[in-house]
């Protein structure tokens, strides 16, 4: 279970480029959420995760007091009970008391699914964020995948996503058909609730500017600096 786990995990991270480590931390979190609900507790569940043995474990955190004194079961242990897990624990010590698959209940398995896979979703939004960010103000080439019939705009396909150049920021009279390389410009990556959202253009004054620069060594290299850029584009 945890060998195919990890194998899961290389895979995801090959294919969609998403950091193992990212996902990893969200993994965590999402079996936590899991298993508090499912146990009715709330803070006090720990998920490790030990990257050379490639397995995880899972426990609940509770605080040793005397035998006499354990008045909530959820958060705490008694010194006799705990001296079977740990011979030599003392009162006050905060121990993880370890937790078998089986104890984790269905719902907590069913509910950590789900969280895994919104955390998949938000992992890759925000490697994506990352990515497109660095290229705010550039020039990327995208392969033209199709035109929606319904709105005009061209839906691209740059590295392994696909994103939408609107008509209204195609070049008028301009013809572009599924299987083109086209550049655009990146005008802003933004952060928003239901992911990032890119601002492509070939309109945008940024993509004379970067085109100069790429036809034009004496503007990339600054000897010719571009001040200002008027432009009807097309």
């Amino acid at each position: 279970m945890n060998k195919e786990f990890f194998e899961a995990l290389d895979i995801i991270e090959k294919e969609r480029g998403i950091k193992k480590e990212v996902l990893l931390e969200k993994i965590v979190k999402a079996m936590e959420v899991a298993v508090e609900k499912d146990l009715g507790i709330e803070g006090n569940v720990n998920v490790t995760v030990d990257h050379e043995k490639k397995n995880f474990a899972v426990a609940v955190m509770k605080t040793v007091v005397e035998d006499e004194d354990v008045y909530d079961p959820d958060t705490e242990i008694g010194l006799e009970d705990a001296k079977k897990i740990r011979a030599r624990v003392k009162v006050g010590t905060v121990l993880p008391i370890p937790l078998k698959t089986k104890d984790f209940g269905y719902i907590a398995i069913g509910a950590a699914k789900n969280v895994i896979r919104q955390g998949i979703k938000e992992a890759e939004k925000a490697q994506l964020f990352a990515d497109m960010q660095g290229k705010a103000k550039e020039l990327v080439t995208g392969i033209v995948q199709r035109i929606s019939e319904k709105s005009g705009a061209a839906i691209l396909q740059i590295g392994s996503n696909e994103f939408v150049l609107p008509k209204e920021e195609m070049i008028p009279g301009e013809e572009i058909k599924p299987g083109d390389h086209i550049k655009v410009y990146v005008v802003d990556v933004i952060s928003t609730d239901r992911g990032p959202k890119i601002m492509l253009s070939r309109t945008h004054p940024g993509f004379v500017s970067r085109m100069f620069e790429l036809e034009v060594p004496e503007i990339f290299d600054g000897t010719v600096e571009i001040k200002a850029i008027s432009r009807e584009a097309g």
